[in-house]
């Protein structure tokens, strides 16, 4: 135990930056591609321990190649992840505390939506709304147009009014954000789809499939609004159910009275 009164001052400084560090890194790159790619790494370093540890000779010879030009293809591979960790430290914002919401914020947020959710509705103006909640969405904002504005009807509805340049992509919001608008999303691969959906719905089902999100739908051939979440849609919501269902998924430790034999319409099926 002699090691314990050899530790310094210094060491536990050093040893809580490198920590706080690594927390931060490890947020920029939460919920984004290279979340899977370190699973590789992952499972490239326990084979790799395997390996010496039963002294597969062949196995150790690829894996040791593997790490000679592992550290130029791990810059290759996370390039995306080290400019964006770069660009918020030279904003000033990977040390920077996260902002919480309070319950005016999440109540005024749920209104402008539904507001603007309404009124596209009754006039069919497509629309695709995506909520990030733990899974972060920061791949599919980039591929949009930067907005970070804060959540409001009137701007949500110009955004989707059609032959406007915005209009086709999905628009995604965090906390009380409006982080991008036009953005791309993974279309669903699931052939048990409804054909009657087309690329908006399932474009809202493929992202549920990746990440937490809730999406909703304004369908522009019918005026239906449609909800995903966890790789599943359920069609022709009405106000009074999207609105119980926005405070439970985004305000989850609010007490809603809710209507009796609401919770049921949310047995959330495959369409």
């Amino acid at each position: 135990m002699d090691w314990i009164t050899d530790i310094r001052i210094l060491d536990i400084i050093d040893i809580i930056i490198v920590s706080y560090v690594i927390y931060k890194l490890i947020l920029v790159v939460r919920g984004t591609r290279a979340v899977q790619l370190l699973k590789g790494i992952l499972v490239v370093v326990v084979a790799w321990a395997l390996s010496s540890w039963f002294k597969l000779s062949t196995l150790q010879w690829m894996m040791n190649q593997m790490f000679t030009f592992g550290l130029v293809g791990v810059i290759i591979i996370f390039q995306p992840e080290l400019r964006r960790a770069l660009e918020q430290i030279g904003r000033g914002k990977l040390f920077s505390r996260t902002a919480t919401e309070d319950d005016s914020d999440i109540n005024r947020k749920i209104n402008e939506v539904l507001k603007a959710v309404n009124y596209m509705a009754r006039r069919k103006i497509g629309a695709l709304i995506v909520f990030e909640r733990e899974t972060g969405l920061n791949d599919y904002i980039e591929s949009g147009t930067a907005l970070e504005a804060h959540i409001s009807s009137e701007l949500l509805i110009n955004i989707f009014v059609p032959n406007t340049p915005l209009h086709d992509g999905a628009v995604i919001v965090r906390k009380h954000q409006i982080m991008a608008a036009g953005c791309y999303l993974p279309l669903s691969e699931n052939p048990f789809i409804s054909k009657e959906l087309g690329t908006r719905h399932r474009a809202a089902i493929g992202m549920s499939e990746v990440s937490d999100a809730l999406c909703i739908i304004v369908s522009e051939e019918t005026g239906q609004v449609s909800v995903t979440m966890n790789g599943h849609i359920l069609r022709d919501v009405k106000e009074d159910a999207l609105l119980s269902k926005l405070f439970e998924e985004l305000k989850p430790k609010a007490k809603l009275k809710e209507k009796s034999g609401m919770s049921s319409m949310w047995k959330w099926r495959r369409r």
